[in-house]
């Protein structure tokens, strides 16, 4: 019998990860490399592995063999990454480069033009000016999935880039984040590692935008230090409903400088004004195929429409003290958050996006953020895995936009006076004057100078570094974490949240081809919770493992959870089912009293045209579940002229002569993805004829005026989160 294609890598891995060296692997048996030809053509005769690697050791591209690939070099181990490792500068510098020309990672994105008005609440933390009180300072923020190439779909599980640059009359400032608040790795010398095991196997470019693969899980679950964003990812999170409503987070820690030159500890967090919402994963596979583009199309329509999309600036603040942790939480640590019932979250501006970009290519394609672009007033700290990220961004840009000067491409333009010595270079666009661009000078009359105590000159905070620390390739013990956090996420899921989790390391696992692979990560979720990792176990067929670690139980932290919260519903889209026959004037008076709601009426019907004195939005044909926020029904419609299985392959679900099988496929996703249904008149006989009343979720009424008024109520809540099915809890 053939084996299951499919299979990752020639050898069959073990469970336990192997110490014992030995070379690279064959090829598989459905792979050949290319003939050993010399540069001019001339045959070698040398065997086709000689073009592959070489030697059982990791080595420089130099040959020169290393001890450690897991920790970048630092003055002591808790110190700042230092200059001369030359390994993570070749080692990064080489990932930065790998890609032509789109980005490594975060290739596929939207973004918007907006304003950020600061609260000034912020005064008493940093002298940043961008926040002061009432402060307008014009921003482009990029939305962005990870692993995915440019033609990759939006709705995948992923995590999202949240990268916004706010061109300050101080200088550009870059808050370059994640809708996930904690990362893979600690120490950014690992970052090829982590995106290499993401993206798609080398052989086959497959699968894309996708984590359900081996070479990933095979990394995260021996390297589990990459558990705790794991499970950010298996949780609704790894899927928003929109651009719109997900959080965004700083990741790092940062530190704030005031006017006192006081420093304070920080983390920032975007809260999205509509409420953090998620897809299910039923919506995403279907909007995959339907609209691959549809969060992108989300953001720009949202926009366009006027309802446009907010987030509140918020910090958390610490003290800054020798030991850079709070409440026993290391802060250093990019894996870790600290829960905001410890640490609430402070507001101190408000973000709203206001304006599409004009050109896709000149604006979201060439935008170039850099964590080291920061403000007076804003600092580093000595995280390992943001001392990469100094280094890394401005080396990246330098491929991708075609040498140093892309910051003077439009988009990357400050809004404050530039005069910085760099010149020449690869598309120059600046015609430099004078003949000193060097300091100290006379022949340019000294300047530029150096700026003075009082001109809002950039302040390296004057922290100190540990007596005598020793150059070391290290890390703290407090970062040998590796669950707790994970644990306290999972207990902070409400029942119907850990069941979507199950059904993702489920689906997750199930793509992996290698037995040993499933059976590591198991022994992770042991670690986790002994709940989690038997479900995950039986969905897999296999044994559940005891943890090897004790389980303690952390207070749960609600604010991680998306249920049992309110929030506005602007720019929900509501769609309506309609038929020749519904009445003109009650259907107008119900998109006015939606669109006055700052919802979007979208009307459905059996054709385009004029159906009931209104165009049709929609028809059954083109419509999908996936596309509206909530359901109305207006109309019980016979069966169309197009309603054939060989015409439209959604009129196959059903065999009825009394209603359009494609609005019964219509209510039946909608009720399984847990959406409001509301209906009236003609409407409530559609509903029973497709096997449904009044109940969770479901509304009807006399009226449509009625029925609308209790659908907004239900959209509140984003979800009927009742009518999910759990086994859990």
């Amino acid at each position: 019998m053939q084996p299951i294609p499919g299979r990752p890598s020639s050898s069959t891995p073990t469970v336990d990860e192997p110490t014992e060296p030995q070379g690279p692997l064959s090829d598989k048996p459905d792979q050949a490399a290319p003939d050993v030809i010399t540069p001019t053509g001339a045959p070698t005769g040398a065997p086709t592995a000689a073009n592959g690697q070489q030697g059982a050791h990791l080595t420089t591209s130099q040959g020169v063999r290393l001890r450690d690939s897991d920790h970048s070099l630092k003055a002591g181990e808790r110190g700042p990454s230092l200059l001369q490792d030359h390994h993570l500068r070749e080692k990064i510098t080489h990932f930065d480069h790998e890609r032509i020309p789109e980005r490594v990672v975060h290739a596929r994105g939207a973004a918007a033009h907006g304003v950020f008005e600061g609260y000034g609440t912020a005064d008493r933390l940093t002298v940043a000016g961008f926040l002061r009180k009432g402060r307008q300072t014009p921003v482009f923020t990029r939305f962005s999935t990870v692993l995915g190439s440019r033609g990759s779909a939006d709705t995948v599980r992923d995590t999202r880039g949240f990268a916004t640059k706010f061109y300050t009359d101080e200088g550009t400032f870059d808050l370059v984040g994640n809708n996930i608040p904690v990362f893979f790795i600690q120490d950014g010398i690992k970052f090829p590692d982590v995106i290499h095991a993401g993206k798609p196997h080398p052989d086959r470019e497959i699968p894309q935008a996708q984590s359900a693969h081996d070479t990933f899980w095979d990394f995260v679950s021996l390297h589990t230090e990459g558990q705790a964003h794991t499970m950010w990812n298996m949780s609704d999170r790894g899927i928003p409903r929109s651009l719109r409503m997900m959080e965004g987070f700083g990741v790092h820690t940062f530190r704030l400088i005031n006017a006192e030159g006081e420093t304070s500890l920080v983390k920032f967090h975007w809260k999205p004004k509509l409420g953090v919402h998620s897809l299910t994963w039923e919506e995403a596979q279907l909007i995959s195929g339907m609209d691959p583009d549809f969060h992108r199309r989300d953001l720009a329509d949202a926009i366009e429409a006027g309802a446009y999309p907010q987030w509140e600036l918020g910090v958390q603040v610490f003290p800054d003290t020798p030991e850079q942790t709070f409440e026993g939480i290391d802060l250093l640590d990019p894996t870790k958050i600290i829960p905001e019932e410890l640490a609430p979250v402070q507001p101190i501006g408000l973000l709203t996006l206001d304006r599409n970009p004009t050109n896709y290519f000149a604006e979201t394609e060439q935008v170039a953020f850099h964590p080291g672009n920061l403000p007076p007033g804003i600092d580093v700290t000595d995280d390992a895995l943001l001392q990469a990220r100094l280094f890394s961004y401005i080396d990246t840009q330098i491929t991708r936009l075609g040498g140093p000067n892309f910051g003077q491409i439009p988009i990357n333009r400050p809004h404050a006076p530039v005069n910085d010595m760099l010149r020449d270079g690869f598309h120059q666009d600046a015609v430099h004057s004078g003949v000193a661009p060097y300091k100290p000078n006379s022949l340019d009359g000294g300047c530029p100078f150096f700026a003075g105590a009082d001109d809002h000159a950039f302040i390296d905070a004057p922290t100190k570094i540990a007596a005598e620390a020793t150059k070391v390739r290290a890390q703290p013990a407090s970062f040998d974490d590796h669950f707790s956090q994970v644990r306290l996420f999972w207990l902070s899921m409400t029942p119907v949240e850990q069941e979507h989790i199950i059904r993702s390391y489920t689906f997750e696992l199930g793509k992996v081809y290698e037995q040993s692979i499933k059976e590591r990560q198991l022994l992770a979720l042991a670690n986790i919770d002994p709940v989690l990792c038997s479900e995950v176990a039986t969905g897999l067929g296999l044994p559940a493992p005891e943890p090897t670690e004790t389980l303690t139980d952390p207070e749960p932290s609600p604010a991680l959870s998306q249920v049992g919260k309110e929030w506005p519903v602007d720019g929900r889209i509501v769609g309506i089912v309609v038929d020749d026959d519904t009445d003109a004037g009650e259907l107008d008076d119900l998109r006015t009293a939606i669109d006055e709601a700052g919802l979007v009426p979208l009307v459905i019907a059996p054709h385009g045209g004029n159906v009931a004195g209104t165009p049709a939005q929609r028809t059954f044909a083109t419509s999908r579940s996936i596309e509206f926020d909530a359901l109305l029904l207006g109309a019980s419609p016979a069966p169309a002229p197009d309603a054939l299985a060989s015409r439209d392959g959604k009129a196959g679900v059903a065999d009825r002569d009394d209603l359009d099988p494609r609005v019964v496929l219509l209510i039946e996703e909608c009720f399984r993805q847990a959406k409001a249904i509301g209906a009236w008149g003609a409407g409530s006989d559609a509903l029973a004829k497709a096997g449904y009343q009044a109940g969770t979720g479901i509304v009807t009424a006399d009226s449509a005026q009625q029925t609308v008024e209790s659908v907004l109520e239900l959209l509140a809540a984003h979800r009927v989160w009742e009518r999910f099915a759990t086994s859990v809890g």
